[in-house]
Order: C-alpha cells, then sequence, then structure tokens
C-alpha cells in the first residue's frame, strides 16, 4: 500500500491514470459481454497502473544512482516510459476491438 500511496502522492502520470482507472474499469465490467470481453477491457488498464509505478520506480533508482546525465539512464527511462506507452496503446486497441463494431 506504500507503494500506491508514493506513486499517487509523487507522480502526476500516475494520478491520471488512476483517475482512468477508477472510469474504465467499472465501465469495462458494465458494458462487456461475458468474461473474457470485462477481462479484455479492464485488464489493461489495471496493467498501465502496474507499469506506471515500475516505471516511476526505474526512474526513481536512476536519479538516486546517476543524478548527472548519462546515456544509459536515459535510456532505462525511455524504456519505462515506452512500455507504458505501449500498453496504452493497448487499451486503446482493446476497447476499439470490443466495442468500435458495436458503436458504429
Amino acid at each position: 500500500m506504500s507503494g500506491l500511496r508514493a506513486g499517487w502522492r509523487h507522480e502526476a502520470s500516475f494520478r491520471l491514470e488512476a483517475m482512468l482507472t477508477v472510469i474504465l474499469v467499472p465501465l469495462g465490467l458494465w458494458v462487456g459481454n461475458g468474461a473474457l470481453e470485462k477481462i479484455a477491457l479492464v485488464s489493461p488498464v489495471i496493467l498501465v497502473l502496474s507499469v506506471e509505478l515500475l516505471n516511476s520506480a526505474i526512474e526513481a533508482v536512476v536519479d538516486k544512482v546517476s543524478p548527472e546525465f548519462h546515456e544509459l539512464a536515459g535510456r532505462a527511462k525511455d524504456m519505462g516510459s515506452a512500455a507504458v506507452f505501449l500498453l496504452l496503446v493497448l487499451v486503446v486497441l482493446c476497447w476499439g476491438l470490443i466495442l468500435g463494431p458495436r458503436w458504429f
């Protein structure tokens, strides 16, 4: 729980994604037809929060170990951010593939 509190307290992106999670998880459970659709709508959203926390942890460790700029430190931070981005793409893809045909 202290990790969740730290993420909420120190990471603006985590707060934004947590607020989206509060909206999207109940919505996904409501609009999903059957267990598999509900899992496909909810799981990626929760994974975004998990990977955001891991990304924030990587950034904190990198800043602690190497406060000055280093190519490897920048690469580690960029790769963590890329992981979050790819999961956000997965969220959009899952929601679009499942709900898109119903709405259009």
